[in-house]
């Protein structure tokens, strides 16, 4: 079963007036069931050459990437690598099955093209996604790409560091690089962790878990991180990452801040924040961390992103990657092929032959 782009394309738009009508966490499990049952393009557009990259040690098809909490179970992870991502992230995943909050707990905020979600880390847990991962690996023509996975804690862990060090060495060897999720709103004390001392903490311990599988080449570890944070949890993240204690930093999770500017009546609707609203603050702060790192940590840049202007922006800000999720509920599958066009096309405006050369421009041009 698969369809050309085009053919999916002009279906999607047909039935997307029916998506919106649906309540939104209806929408996505539908879309996640078509998806798995094989309902997605038959094969990729070809990437564009300036958009092949490498980071920590990886290399990608292209630099465009779908954030986690689309795929939460690696349901759908070759047919979005079919929709034109260079990098798929899977998650956020639990050590053990949980539910996670009530619903309803995902809202959409259409004026404002934005959603704000307080889903809670709903998972299946770890030893069904690593089950399906595994599937997927010994399937004959899964999709290329890479696949991360983004791992959280259970809600009523008493030890952080534990659930995490537990999450990543399951999928250490199977993932291609793991994320470890400290900065979701919707986990009671979550964000705690980004202190530096907990950070410190949490790191050490899963990269020791990971060490302890005796792989050849340990999975690359990332931690996401909020762009709420305060400058002290700023300063002390960047200083654990230029340790080397994390391969890199995807900046950042959604927001608990409200823009004044926000029209929905939903807006006041608690959890995270993220779409168009987000840019500006997400932007902001990877440009900070590019600072603070010195441009030695390659960092991944979310929160936005519906064009490929504002992917370009951020490179230029210092991504070396950008993942994009909320802006698919309002545009559609057929978004990703065309940001990578305009990507493509904006880095041989201002000429750059390669993404890699863009990375960090706008710090070059402020020396």
């Amino acid at each position: 079963m698969g369809f050309e782009i085009a053919t999916f394309t002009a279906g999607y738009r047909l039935i997307a007036p029916f998506l919106r009508w649906l309540p939104p966490e209806a929408a996505h499990d539908l879309i996640l069931a078509a998806l798995g049952l094989g309902l997605a393009p038959r094969r990729r557009a070809v990437d564009e050459p300036s958009l092949a990259t490498r980071a920590f040690g990886l290399s990608f098809p292209n630099a465009i990437g779908l954030a986690a909490g689309f795929d939460k179970n690696a349901e759908a992870v070759d047919a979005m690598f079919r929709f034109g991502f260079g990098f798929v992230e899977v998650g956020t995943v639990t050590p053990k099955p949980q539910a996670g909050n009530p619903k309803p707990r995902l809202f959409r905020l259409t004026k404002d093209e934005a959603v704000i979600n307080r889903l809670g880390f709903n998972s299946d847990g770890m030893a069904k996604v690593v089950e399906r991962l595994r599937r997927r690996g010994d399937a004959a023509g899964h999709a290329p790409g890479v696949v991360g996975v983004n791992v959280g804690k259970n809600r009523e862990s008493e030890n952080a560091s534990t659930d995490y060090a537990a999450a990543a060495a399951a999928f250490a060897g199977l993932a291609d690089y793991l994320v470890l999720n400290v900065s979701s709103p919707n986990t009671p004390g979550l964000r705690d962790l980004q202190t530096k001392a907990r950070v410190r903490e949490v790191l050490e311990k899963t990269r020791a878990a990971i060490t302890g599988k005796g792989l050849g080449q340990p999975t690359p570890l990332l931690l996401k991180v909020a762009p709420d944070l305060e400058e002290a949890e700023r300063e002390g993240i960047a200083e654990v990452a230029l340790e080397g204690l994390a391969d890199g930093l995807v900046i950042g999770n959604t927001t608990l801040t409200r823009p004044s500017y926000l029209q929905s009546p939903l807006r006041h609707e608690a959890g995270g924040l993220s779409g168009k609203p987000l840019f500006a603050l997400s932007t902001e702060v990877l440009a900070d961390f590019y600072r603070r790192t010195e441009g030695r940590v390659p960092l991944i840049g979310t929160g936005g992103i519906a064009s490929g202007e504002e992917a370009y922006a951020k490179v230029r800000a210092g991504a070396s990657l950008v993942q994009l999720y909320t802006a698919l509920v309002f545009e559609g599958p057929a978004l990703v092929t065309r940001i990578r066009r305009e990507l493509d096309r904006l880095l041989r405006r201002d000429g750059f032959t390669h993404v890699e050369q863009a990375i960090g421009a706008d710090h070059r041009q402020l020396r």
